[in-house]
């Protein structure tokens, strides 16, 4: 164990997320991986024989979920488990005075109403909601600074609200016309069986699915509501059949990636001559996001196993609306690598420390 290292554990490290933290905290020049854990089915298990890419890298076995005793071994904790279950582990990890980052929507809604409604399940500590930072760095980093529990952002949340920011920051827009329609590798649907996500289901198609009542919907809003101007359109009230944001994901066969499409229609009497420069400023010192001159160079093949956001941004003048494209890796910035970008922040080191390696092109 190096002891000049600051020493992490991954809980849930047999899942596609999982696997991604451990590929590149193991780059992270401060961090030294001391516990990877995973259900009891795979307990004793050598994490290569899960991810077999990783073999020489470590010899690390899996262990259950014991609380105590990882924390013994670890300061900082990654939770890459399924939603609800991070309810219980983060609110104990956090009371015994841990680094928590989690990646489930356990805690990223400050609302307890409004997690019941989308997750079916009472939060039993709802206090914690307060405390939680929503991780998004580009956004929430003084308070990053500031915390010890990190929730992580979803994949498509963070898409939409990257992309729409900088036009409800200004006031450029009428929230009440915003439509996202984005599309995912299937490895967001996680590692475990499904037969929507067989190959012979998912390959050559494309679908749509949970139309108008997507969990991210409530994550979306929340966070867009909470840096744009006169965004009193959207109720935050779960119960309310009226929302501003129209949200729409399919299923595309590809294994990992994410294309965000969101329209919104721009307010009267705003003229912007040069909208690439707008979102140039307002992202002018983050360095894990680029925008593009031209759509169709933002793609999800341009940022595979990288922790870029890629923006770009067109003014249809016929419709007088604005329509920005955003792409990210669902596994990197959508996840793993955020969840890192944010410990970073929390810790004080570069931002972008362990998340500098180019992405896997073609």
């Amino acid at each position: 164990m190096d002891t000049k290292k600051r020493h992490a554990a991954i809980i849930g490290a047999s899942g596609y997320t999982g696997g991604e933290l451990f590929r590149l905290l193991s780059q992270h020049p401060e961090i030294s991986i001391t516990v990877v854990s995973s259900s009891e089915k795979t307990a004793g298990q050598p994490l290569t024989t899960i991810f077999p890419h990783l073999e020489s890298l470590t010899t690390l076995s899996l262990v259950p979920l014991d609380i105590q005793a990882i924390a013994q071994q670890a300061d900082i904790i990654f939770l890459a488990l399924p939603h609800t279950q991070s309810l219980h582990p983060v609110a104990k990890f956090h009371e015994l005075n841990k680094l928590v980052i989690d990646l489930s929507a356990d805690y990223r809604l400050d609302d307890p109403r409004t997690y019941e409604h989308y997750y079916d399940v009472s939060h039993p500590f709802s206090s914690l909601l307060q405390e939680a930072v929503y991780g998004l760095p580009e956004l929430h980093r003084t308070a990053l600074q500031q915390t010890r529990l990190i929730a992580v952002p979803g994949c498509y949340p963070t898409a939409a609200i990257l992309q729409l920011a900088p036009l409800l920051a200004n006031g450029l827009i009428d929230p009440s016309t915003i439509i996202i329609d984005a599309k995912s590798g299937i490895s967001g649907a996680g590692r475990g069986a499904n037969l929507a996500y067989h190959f012979p289901e998912a390959h050559e198609s494309i679908h749509a699915y949970k139309i108008g009542m997507h969990r991210h919907i409530s994550e979306i809003e929340q966070e867009l509501t909470k840096f744009s101007k006169n965004y009193s359109t959207i109720n935050q009230k779960p119960t309310d059949t009226k929302h501003s944001i129209l949200f729409t994901p399919h299923l595309v066969p590809m294994n990992r990636g994410i294309l965000s499409t969101a329209y919104a229609k721009v307010k009267p009497d705003f003229l912007v001559r040069d909208w690439i420069a707008l979102y140039k400023d307002f992202y002018k010192n983050e360095s894990c996001i680029r925008i593009f001159q031209h759509p169709h160079q933002v793609t999800p093949s341009h940022v595979r196993g990288t922790n870029f956001c890629d923006l770009s941004i067109t003014h249809d003048p016929r419709t007088e609306h604005i329509i920005t494209v955003a792409a990210l890796d669902n596994l990197v910035k959508g996840a793993a690598g955020q969840a890192i970008q944010a410990m970073n922040v929390a810790l004080g080191f570069p931002e972008n420390l362990g998340l500098t390696a180019p992405g896997l092109y073609p």
